[in-house]
């Protein structure tokens, strides 16, 4: 089976790349980085197979699958989403595969036996139904632990125990009272989920409440934010600072 890989996380694309390695009779002839460079590459590799991503820039899955349905010879889809498993169930269509982020090899295995093509009634569908579960179904709780492989193998961090998340491009810095370690999730989904513990500094930051310490500012007016336990220092943004101060004063 030919297989193009559409993602516009590149980590996550070398995640599935990785994965799809170790099926046999996969090939991965192409990756592409949003919708419209997957139709490019549909049409120039012909693969029998494409995961892709629902949400990107320049053109989403959804409408890259419309597209792809229209060719004479489509191949088969199955869609990458970062839904929970509660709002994946409400959109569920039969003759449509599913991969939930982060992907597990099981689900792979599941959804590649069951890949098949799709037609523009049921990708109206997963729209309709896609809107109507963001906003309709409740927030899922938030996680106790923080997951990364590292060369240790499977590493639980709590989140109980880490001081801050600090951004740089598409890799998370999380410093914990152990260590720290990188994962491939975004600031931004980490802030929805978690911020009731941590708060946004600056737009590359988020820090633990409970271990703020105090601030300082330099020479030239930047404001930095220290920690109980660790010698290390975050800059907050003037953008970010009033609320800071703001929170700081209900602690």
């Amino acid at each position: 089976m030919r297989i193009l890989v559409c993602d516009d996380e590149a980590l996550a694309r070398d995640r599935l790349v990785r994965l799809l390695r170790d099926v046999s009779e996969c090939e991965v002839v192409g990756e592409a980085e949003n919708g419209r460079e997957a139709l490019e590459k549909v049409e120039s590799l012909e693969p029998d197979l494409v995961l892709l991503d629902i949400r990107m820039p320049v053109m989403d899955g959804i409408a890259c699958a419309e597209a792809i349905s229209r060719l004479d010879n489509p191949p088969a889809v199955i869609f990458i989403t970062a839904f929970d498993e509660h709002a994946l169930a409400a959109f569920q269509v039969d003759a449509v595969g599913y991969l939930l982020k982060p992907v597990r090899r099981e689900q792979l295995n599941e959804a590649l036996a069951k890949a098949s093509r799709v037609n523009r009634a049921q990708l109206q569908q997963i729209r309709d139904q896609q809107q109507a579960s963001a906003e309709a179904s409740p927030r899922p709780e938030a996680r106790k632990h923080i997951t990364a492989r590292t060369h240790k193998g499977m590493e639980l961090i709590p989140i109980s125990e880490i001081y801050y998340f600090l951004a740089d491009q598409k890799y998370v810095t999380v410093r914990h009272t152990r260590g720290e370690i990188l994962i491939d999730e975004t600031l931004k989904d980490l802030e929805e989920e978690f911020g009731h513990h941590f708060l946004r500094i600056h737009r590359n930051a988020l820090l633990a409440l409970s271990y703020l310490d105090g601030l300082e500012t330099n020479p030239t007016g930047q404001t930095f934010v220290r920690f109980r336990g660790i010698p290390e220092k975050l800059l907050v943004s003037r953008r970010h600072l009033p609320l800071l101060r703001e929170k700081m004063q209900s602690l």
